[in-house]
């Protein structure tokens, strides 16, 4: 079963989203999600990470302190809000999964899996 990525959309300079990552379904075979993003033109790249288990979080230097990634054990959703959007934010963003459990960052992107379908966020300036 594939994760599947929502909330994105068009939104001004400084603007901020919520993005939803669900797993309708819930296996319990991977410990963490990473939220990945791709521009028009561009390689995907990583955006932060979320270990399940105790919800320790880990980002990449472009979106500390804008973005932040949080967990609902109980709905099985990890969400991220993005603040202080900037138009180099657009892309199509995925999230996926892992089995890896971190202390150090986030697994390269080859170690997650189950990607599905991305949501495209817009920042127009």
């Amino acid at each position: 079963v594939q994760l599947q990525a929502s909330g994105g959309g068009l939104v001004q300079t400084g603007g901020s989203l919520r993005l939803s990552c669900t797993d309708s379904g819930f296996t319990l075979d991977y410990r963490g999600i990473g939220w990945f993003r791709q521009a028009p033109g561009k390689e995907r790249e990583g955006v932060g990470c979320i270990n399940i288990f105790d919800g320790t979080t880990y980002y990449e230097e472009s979106v500390k302190g804008r973005f932040t990634i949080s967990r609902d054990n109980a709905e099985n959703t990890v969400y991220l809000q993005m603040n202080s959007l900037k138009p180099e934010d657009t892309a199509v963003y995925f999230c996926a999964a892992t089995s890896v459990y971190t202390t150090y960052g986030c697994p390269p992107g080859t170690e997650y899996g189950r990607w599905g379908q991305g949501t495209q966020v817009t920042v127009s300036s």
